[in-house]
């Protein structure tokens, strides 16, 4: 399979476009002091789009992304884009990171040094890792599925086929958050020959309902508490989701047409998701944020990666009775992360061989905590090499 170097490159026209937008945004009125209540903060969101557009070095994100090795193949037709960097120790495990929505690969450049060269950073070389990064299709530089059904099952058979006939792995290792950790938990559940161990920071394999069925251990106290939370967590925080798995399409013509309608979608995430206390610029800078949101924008690709939802609402994963992934995992749990799960919720379905809950960040892992995210990375993979 040809795997052809790539390198991001937006056009300028892309870019003064972007600006003269921004400068023609029609804002909205807002309930006085209602700060983040209703939404993305008005005063915030002006901010953030001044800064984009007076002050923003787009070209200088670019050359920062452009440090890393890009390629671009085809897997099954379809054009992927990806990060391969190669370890710098005696024997990398290959590895291949999943993000989530709304990051985009650039959430991984903090961890990708970090699991290539830990000596660099005070580790051991024989730490090291191979480590693959790739845009999920509809995402950044990856094509957008041409028909319905490119689900987590659909991409997790994309990512085994990258892995082991394009780059020549026969086995490796696998980690993700978010939608990364559904295709992560995939990738060990369809592979597990190929799959030496799968590490992820959520729980999200293959929904478990309540009705556990005739034989099965009845749910803990915790467990109990875990399904209260989700709920109350659905009906607080999930607008987004239940219109991008029911109607992505309507929301995308607004958000391919307006940045600070994109920007202000995507940083209300970072800022709630986030171990950041109200102030998201605790734990992002202004940089951070807009280069993950250009990303989107430039690409045009807002309204592909929602239809994630939607394919997978619509083409859920399930287990059947007895069904479980079988190669070793490791959870990571941060305390700001939108599931709180316990243990043995997780051992219904996963090979639990690592459990670590961390003393601090959230959802967006690799971008608050790169440090405390590799180390257990290290940790566990250290015996499956």
């Amino acid at each position: 399979m040809n795997v052809n170097p790539f390198q991001v490159q937006i056009p300028d026209s892309t870019l003064a476009d972007l600006r003269e937008r921004l400068a023609r945004t029609r804002w909205p009125d807002e309930i006085p002091g209602s700060d983040w209540g209703y939404g993305s903060n008005l005063a915030y969101v002006k901010e953030l789009v001044e800064y984009w557009r007076d002050r923003f070095d787009w070209r200088a994100q670019e050359a920062f992304i452009n440090s890393f090795a890009h390629f671009r193949t085809s897997v099954e037709g379809m054009g992927i884009h990806f990060i391969q960097e190669r370890g710098k120790g005696p024997a990398p495990l290959p590895l291949i990171i999943t993000h989530g929505w709304p990051s985009t690969f650039f959430e991984m450049l903090k961890v990708i040094p970090r699991l290539t060269d830990p000596a660099a950073y005070g580790g051991n070389p024989a730490d090291s890792f191979d480590v693959v990064v790739p845009s999920m299709p509809g995402y950044g530089f990856s094509d957008p599925a041409g028909a319905p059904g490119m689900n987590i099952s659909r991409i997790a058979d994309l990512w085994a086929r990258l892995m082991t006939e394009n780059l020549g792995y026969p086995r490796f290792g696998a980690q993700g958050g978010d939608w990364g950790a559904s295709i992560t938990a995939r990738l060990g559940f369809a592979y597990p020959e190929q799959v030496a161990g799968i590490h992820v920071t959520a729980v999200a394999a293959a929904s478990i309902s309540p009705d556990l069925g005739e034989g099965t251990r009845p749910l803990s106290e915790r467990e109990t508490a875990l399904l209260a939370e989700r709920e109350q967590w659905r009906q607080a925080e999930g607008g987004y989701s239940h219109i991008q798995g029911t109607k992505p399409q309507t929301l995308s013509y607004g958000l391919n047409d307006s940045p600070a309608g994109l920007a202000a979608w995507i940083v209300e995430k970072f800022r709630t998701w986030s171990d950041c206390a109200g102030d998201v610029e605790s734990r992002f800078t202004k940089d951070e944020l807009l280069t993950n949101i250009t990303l989107y924008w430039a690409t045009q690709t807002i309204g592909s990666s929602t239809r994630l939802y939607y394919e997978s609402q619509h083409n859920p994963w399930t287990f059947r009775p007895g069904e479980r992934i079988e190669p070793p995992c490791a959870v990571a749990l941060f305390p700001v992360d939108l599931s709180h799960p316990p243990r043995e919720w997780a051992e219904r379905s996963y090979n639990v061989q690592r459990w670590t809950e961390m003393p601090r960040g959230g959802h967006f892992a690799a971008l608050e905590e790169p440090d405390l995210l590799v180390e257990d990375i290290r940790e566990f993979f250290r015996a499956l090499r």
